[in-house]
């Protein structure tokens, strides 16, 4: 199995976005299973011709968001990344509801505003 990235240079999404999207989806979708071994940073830049400090920010990144996990000297795997997204999400709804309420919104008012962030975030 290949990871096939495909990095656009004239794309307006920088380079370790694309990267680190591309990764995700792969991951999330099951195209990249659990437990894949991705390659180095230093071999993946070479290959995509991309710098170093590219490929470790994408990596970062997508460590941050549970989609990878790095286990030292033995490399950067595919975690079971839906699990630890879900629980993120929920933390984070939570914080926010939580936010609102003590804001003194109620519950249309920042339910609207969820919508209204979510209807921004995906349109772009």
């Amino acid at each position: 199995m290949t990871l096939k990235i495909v990095i656009d240079a004239a794309a307006a999404t920088a380079p370790f976005e694309q990267l680190r999207a591309q990764i995700s989806a792969k991951a999330r979708s099951g195209a990249l299973p659990v437990g894949y071994k991705l390659p180095t940073v230093r071999g993946l830049a070479e290959e995509l011709g991309l710098a170093a400090n590219t490929v470790a920010k994408a990596y970062r990144a997508l460590e941050t968001d549970g989609v990878i996990e790095t286990r030292g000297r033995n490399g950067t795997f595919v975690a079971a990344a839906g699990d630890a997204a879900e629980h993120e999400a929920a933390a984070a709804a939570r914080a926010y509801a939580e936010r609102v309420r003590r804001l003194g919104l109620g519950r249309s008012a920042a339910l609207a505003a969820v919508e209204d962030a979510v209807r921004a975030v995906y349109a772009g």
